[in-house]
C-alpha cells in the first residue's frame, strides 16, 4: 500500500493558547461582527470558531481546550485510583506467593 503525502510537508499546524480560543469564543458571542469577518481577522477558518463555540458550550470554561491528549479530570483521578489498586493487590499476590512457597517446605 502506498504512504500517504503531505499536501504541503512545510506548512505547520497551527496552536493556540485556550486564552485566545475563549477570547474567539467571546467575540463571536457579542455579535458585533459576522462571524467570517472575526475569523478572517484572527486569522482563522469560520468553521473553527464554530467548533471552539462547540467545545465550550458542552465542557465548560475549565473542561474546554485542555490541550492534545490530555485526558478528562474524573478519567485521571480514575486512572490514579486503579493504578494505587493494582499496586495493593499485587503486594497481596507477592505475599501470597512466599506464604505458599513457606508452607509447602512444612509439609512431608
Amino acid at each position: 500500500m502506498a504512504k500517504a503525502r503531505k499536501v504541503n510537508p512545510e506548512r505547520k499546524r497551527a496552536r493556540f493558547s485556550k486564552e485566545f480560543k475563549v477570547e474567539a469564543v467571546r467575540l463571536l458571542e457579542l455579535g458585533q461582527k459576522p462571524a467570517a469577518q472575526l475569523a478572517l481577522e484572527l486569522g482563522i477558518s469560520r468553521n473553527q470558531l464554530y467548533k471552539w463555540q462547540e467545545q465550550l458550550r458542552r465542557h465548560g470554561s475549565p473542561g474546554a481546550f485542555r490541550g492534545p491528549g490530555a485526558k478528562p479530570l474524573n478519567e485521571r483521578s480514575e486512572i490514579e485510583r486503579l493504578k494505587h489498586e493494582l499496586a495493593k493487590v499485587t503486594e497481596e499476590r507477592d505475599i501470597l506467593k512466599k506464604a505458599a512457597a513457606y508452607f509447602a517446605k512444612e509439609l512431608p
